[in-house]
């Protein structure tokens, strides 16, 4: 049931990154393929803008994918919601809100 649920937030995080990275990529291409000056540009601080919030979208996208995968490895090792700094388990309720938690309430 737990990894059922960690690859179902792995798929979404998966699906997100390859569309933020495709959006990305689009931004690219458009500012390659435009002869604009971006600094003299009105339109280049938002273009810069859009870069800079896909980029950082991405990034997160990213290391939630790596979260999960950590969260998966737990699982398999058999510690899987107990806490990586105190050893004492992990509330049912912040697994619930937060699959991929690493320490209890006490220690984040």
């Amino acid at each position: 049931m737990v990894r059922d649920e960690l690859l179902r937030l792995r798929a979404r995080a998966q699906t997100e990154a390859a569309t933020l990275a495709h959006d990305l990529e689009s931004v690219f291409a458009a500012s390659r393929d435009s002869n604009a000056d971006d600094e003299h540009d009105p339109e280049g601080a938002t273009i810069g803008f859009e870069r800079a919030q896909l980029t950082a979208l991405l990034a997160a996208a990213r290391d939630r994918i790596a979260e999960v995968d950590a969260a998966l490895a737990r699982v398999d090792a058999g510690t899987y919601g107990v806490c990586e700094r105190c050893a004492q388990p992990i509330a049912a309720d912040r697994l619930a809100a937060r699959p991929f938690a690493r320490h209890c309430i006490t220690c984040a």
